[in-house]
């Protein structure tokens, strides 16, 4: 046993400081980036976020969405191969330019995957997606994903630490997923115990992953735009998102109607609800890590892109950065002390 006494922070934890402008508009502000990816070599530009793999956010009508605002989504794992047979034939080729393809690391997943890349050249993101990152299966999937698909860009995770983004980039990882227990639906940290406090996670593993020419993506814990800018400023290339995306009309999800409102469940895609709903319930062995809730019921998801999209170019302003790009050199954080921290995030 030993302990790590380096202070660990949290996108709650810091703001942003403020720094002189030459900026005229928030409309001045390049959202879009454009990236080489290590492994596959292929160049991909977009604004560099993606709606999570989560079956109540990462869906078939949410990707035709934010395809239209150039943003990824990574379509959940669970569509079967004939359903995205029949979404590939009848979108238009924008959108599955903009689409992950998402699997789990079984021999099944592994042969799957491979009947969805078949049905066309344009599917050229595949996310890897396990909970915990950390072990020796899915380190050898990641191996084999990579040969079988030298073409493809490949994001795997999740991790929290440098040494393991590193690696995953040398086992062929072009993007790595950062991220346990921060998201709002997930009980990892209060079930076991284990996590890392999101924006030291950003930061560290940014920095590993920059070293050797790949990429990361923070994957949970934003809860408001801000977290968003946070994320960036940070270091991340990505971020994904699910919380914030959730209970829109694009979800597919089924709208409940109580007291005159409309709610739309969301879970966590290790709660009783997913493993209810996928395999079958909770194995004997093992303890659910998510969470079931009622969000109040949002519409289109274009309003709430707006308002994040928005808020991350108005993030930009208040330090001087031109494009999203220049983010992370403009950004110095600076610590909330413990009593502001808590009005901060009560309101």
């Amino acid at each position: 046993m030993r302990i790590e006494e380096d202070l660990k922070l949290g996108f709650k934890d810091v703001l942003i400081r403020p720094k002189r402008s030459t900026l005229k508009s928030r409309s001045a502000v390049e959202l879009e980036r454009t990236y080489t990816f290590k492994h596959s070599g292929h160049q991909w530009s977009g604004i560099p976020i993606i709606a999570a793999n989560m079956d109540t956010v990462g869906t078939f009508t949410m990707a035709e969405a934010l395809a239209s605002f150039d943003l990824l989504t990574a379509v959940h794992k669970h569509y079967t191969v004939e359903q995205w047979r029949e979404f590939v034939a009848r979108v238009p080729e924008s959108v599955l330019r903009h689409v992950m393809v998402s699997t789990g690391t079984s021999e099944a997943d592994f042969v799957k995957l491979k009947q969805i890349l078949e049905l066309s050249p344009l599917l050229k993101f595949i996310c890897i997606d396990v909970a915990n990152g950390y072990s020796e299966q899915f380190v050898s999937f990641l191996q084999k994903a990579r040969e079988a698909n030298m073409d493809k860009v490949i994001c795997a995770g999740n991790v929290v630490t440098g040494e393991m983004v590193e690696e995953l980039v040398l086992s062929g990882a072009d993007i790595v997923k950062v991220g346990i227990g921060p998201g709002s639906v997930c009980t990892t940290r209060v079930k076991t115990g284990v996590g890392y406090p999101q924006l030291s996670a950003v930061i560290e593993c940014a920095d590993a992953a920059h070293g050797l020419g790949g990429q990361i993506v923070s994957d949970g814990g934003c809860s408001v735009p801000g977290d968003v800018a946070k994320a960036f400023g940070g270091g991340a290339d990505f971020v994904m998102l699910g919380g914030m995306l959730a209970a829109h009309q694009e979800c597919e999800g089924n709208i409940i109607e109580e007291d005159g409102k409309q709610y739309m469940q969301f879970y966590g895609m290790s709660s009783e609800s997913a493993m209810n709903r996928h395999v079958g319930g909770v194995a004997q062995y093992r303890a659910a890590e998510g969470k079931t809730v009622k969000l109040t019921f949002r519409g289109p998801v274009e309003h709430t892109v707006r308002d994040i999209l928005g808020g991350l170019r108005s993030a930009c302003t208040y330090v001087g950065a031109e494009r999203l790009k220049e983010l992370t050199k403009r950004t110095t954080f600076i610590r909330v002390a413990e009593q502001e921290n808590r009005v901060f995030n009560q309101s």
